[in-house]
């Protein structure tokens, strides 16, 4: 961490401020993850002060030997007003522009329910309402969403971590969202137990549009079928609400847009592709993501008199097994050559899914 702390603070002294950190580690149990991370908070909170970036630790294994990694996100340095504030001891950071305000907020948990995920997950939204209400934002500005939930495929009572997962995220959106439609999101396990959420929201210019991208080759998450969702509903309810996500977020604007790709897989319809096959898996991910991402298709939605140019700035590889680390990548750098890339161990939200993708892409005209 010392090492990795030492790169970024060089990157920001050479003309770029860090807006978020996310801090994957290979930490042994649940009370040794507290200890390092009270550790590297502290050390972040030493080295930024009032400018200290949002930043997350999850205990998603980086590719063996290597203990932790982090991947750092920098805005160029007076390009917009950057203002770092705190609430219950979590760090976010304010960015404010002509394109209007955002929040980047991360590690949002209350660190106190390792074995009941429905508990953790509401502690963790009403953690991040808080921090939205202190913004004069809601959960109607959230534009992406990261959801780390720990042992997320484990089943307790019949009732699956991920699934009760989803039926707390959907009772906080209907209690507290009003708009049509969900952000970009993630959903992955933690090899420890809680649930830790991540966030951007923003309150944009009236000429930013915010337009949800959907996949023609796959049911969109909120639309699947009671077969695919696994374990039993909690809390006595007679159905399972699905993931609530859009595949993909388009923020666009008259010179160049930002596109969010929420973690994507092999799932073709609402089936997996390619069972116990990391090769084909991680194909058929790369191909959901180029569809996602077709430049002539995100033009004609937002009405442009001329196609994109995408440009992927981006890219988390979530991996089930270390020991495929080395074909995934083989396969990511022929797909997506020159793009930053970080490539970690975490379970994926069904059993049989062997990896996940999400992405950035900034696209111009």
């Amino acid at each position: 961490w010392k090492q990795c702390l030492n790169q970024i603070i060089s990157t920001r002294d050479s003309g770029y401020s860090p807006v978020k950190l996310n801090i994957f580690t290979d930490l042994p149990d649940f009370e040794t993850f507290i200890s390092v991370r009270r550790k590297i908070v502290d050390s972040a909170v030493n080295a930024f002060g009032s400018e200290c970036p949002a930043l997350n630790i999850t205990v998603q294994p980086p590719e063996k030997p290597w203990k932790i990694a982090v991947e750092a996100a920098f805005v160029a340095t007076g390009s917009r007003n950057i203002t770092g504030k705190s609430y219950n001891s979590i760090p976010y950071i304010i960015l404010e522009s002509e394109t209007g305000k955002e929040i980047w907020s991360g590690g949002i948990s209350s660190y106190s329910y390792p074995a009941d995920t429905r508990r953790a997950a509401e502690k963790a939204f009403d953690l991040m309402l808080a921090i939205l209400d202190n913004e004069q934002m809601s959960l109607n500005n959230v534009v992406r969403q990261w959801n780390y939930i720990g042992d997320i495929l484990a089943v307790r009572e019949g009732c699956q971590n991920y699934q009760i997962f989803n039926e707390v995220r959907s009772e906080y959106y209907n209690n507290h969202r009003n708009v049509k439609g969900y952000p970009a999101a993630t959903g992955v396990g933690m090899k420890h137990g809680d649930v830790i959420l991540d966030f951007c929201a923003l309150k944009p210019d009236e000429a930013v549009l915010i337009k949800p991208v959907e996949n023609p080759n796959q049911i969109n998450a909120y639309n699947y079928g009671q077969q695919v969702l696994k374990g039993v509903a909690d809390k006595g309810s007679t159905i399972k609400h699905p993931p609530q996500f859009e595949r993909g977020l388009l923020l666009a604007n008259n010179q160049y847009s930002t596109l969010f790709i929420s973690g994507t897989a092999s799932i073709i319809g609402q089936e997996t592709i390619g069972i116990d096959d990391i090769e084909k898996q991680t194909i058929v991910t790369i191909e959901n993501i180029m569809k996602l991402s077709d430049p002539v298709r995100l033009g004609r939605l937002v009405a442009r008199p001329a196609p994109y140019r995408e440009k992927y700035s981006l890219l988390r590889i979530y991996i089930k097994k270390q020991s495929d680390f080395n074909v995934v990548r083989q396969i990511c750098e022929s797909y997506f050559p020159g793009v930053p890339a970080i490539y970690i161990e975490a379970d994926i939200c069904r059993d049989d899914l062997l990896i996940e993708i999400e992405a950035e892409a900034v696209l111009q005209l």
